[in-house]
């Protein structure tokens, strides 16, 4: 609501809006609140899944079947949001409960590193050191092209 008003207020900032990812970890539990495009992802022996699913224009023409998973990495209109914070006074998140074993990981980005990094390396970047990954992450999108601000979160259940 904070977002929306200040958007309403002024001119410059008519429009805006932003993402949310939110999570709760609670007896090997993650509580997860998702609005937009940045994405939780959970690796699990060795398995990296995106838990999240975007709320995009090409996510949608993905789940009708209009396009491949490959063809929306590279569409034009990739980072039309569907639902964002901000761009209504109420917007509902998508929530959900996911296990969070021992020895799972989560992480947390923007799109920054999902439209910069592919997800083969970001596993094996995230895998070879969880602690360190996020800033190594940062500077290898940074050193593919870097067009959006990156923003990342690492969190292992020991």
């Amino acid at each position: 609501m904070v977002i929306y008003e200040k958007s309403r207020q002024n001119k410059e900032f008519e429009g805006m809006g932003t993402t949310l990812e939110i999570c709760l970890i609670y007896n090997n539990r993650a509580y997860i609140g998702h609005i937009g495009d940045s994405r939780i992802y959970r690796i699990r022996k060795g398995l990296m899944r995106q838990l999240t699913q975007d709320h995009s224009y090409v996510q949608t023409l993905v789940k009708q079947g209009t396009i491949s998973k490959e063809e929306a990495d590279f569409h034009p209109k990739k980072n039309v949001l569907t639902k964002a914070l901000g761009c209504n006074s109420f917007v509902e998140p998508d929530v959900m409960i996911r296990g969070f074993q021992k020895e799972d990981i989560l992480l947390m980005c923007s799109d920054g590193l999902t439209n910069m990094v592919p997800q083969k390396e970001i596993l094996e970047i995230t895998q070879k050191n969880f602690e360190i990954a996020p800033k190594e992450l940062v500077e290898k999108a940074n050193q593919n092209g870097g067009i959006d601000n990156v923003t990342i979160i690492t969190i292992k259940n020991m």
